[in-house]
């Protein structure tokens, strides 16, 4: 659920990531406040990094008020994304230079793709709609039918076979 978040802030496990377990949870957000957030000075942390503590949850509660975080400590889930939100903000802030002209990974893998796959790559030969077409345009072309459609297609579809084909109307 916040991989993504995460991934862009760096944590050392993003996609391992358990809210729940109330060590973890404790542990990630004193590693949000240290590294990203640093709401309070160096000194004041104390409290918070205090994981073993029963006060834990008051200095939790504390912070998430010193922050100006709108959901309750109960709300473990939302209060999380929100904290990530607003760590992302600042590493943003921080570097906005660095990030100003990038562009999403998933845009370049994208580009990248489209100008280097194969354009049949993701085909399903198996698909009966795939034969049906093979078939179709085995037809159009004037290609001898063969058993294995994939072959016929291999073998019988050749550049003079396209080239005859694009001079006919049809």
């Amino acid at each position: 659920m916040f991989r993504r978040k995460l991934s862009a802030l760096d944590y050392h496990n993003p996609a391992g990531f358990n809210c729940r377990d109330e060590t973890e949870f404790r542990n990630f957000i004193v590693w949000l406040e240290d590294q990203k957030i640093r709401h309070y000075k160096i000194e004041d942390r104390g409290n918070l990094r205090n994981i073993h503590s029963e006060d834990w949850p008051k200095s939790f509660e504390k912070y998430m008020k010193d922050v100006n975080c709108p959901f309750k400590i109960q709300e473990r889930q939302e209060t999380v994304d929100w904290l990530l939100g607003l760590a992302v903000r600042l590493e943003y802030g921080d570097n906005a230079d660095k990030y100003k002209d990038s562009t999403p990974d998933g845009a370049k893998n994208a580009d990248n793709t489209a100008k280097n796959a194969e354009p049949l790559i993701n085909l399903d030969v198996n698909n009966p709609d795939f034969k049906a077409g093979v078939m179709a345009l085995a037809n159009l072309l004037q290609i001898q039918r063969h058993d294995d459609y994939l072959v016929m297609l291999k073998e019988r579809l050749t550049q003079d076979a396209i080239a005859k084909a694009s001079q006919s109307k049809e």
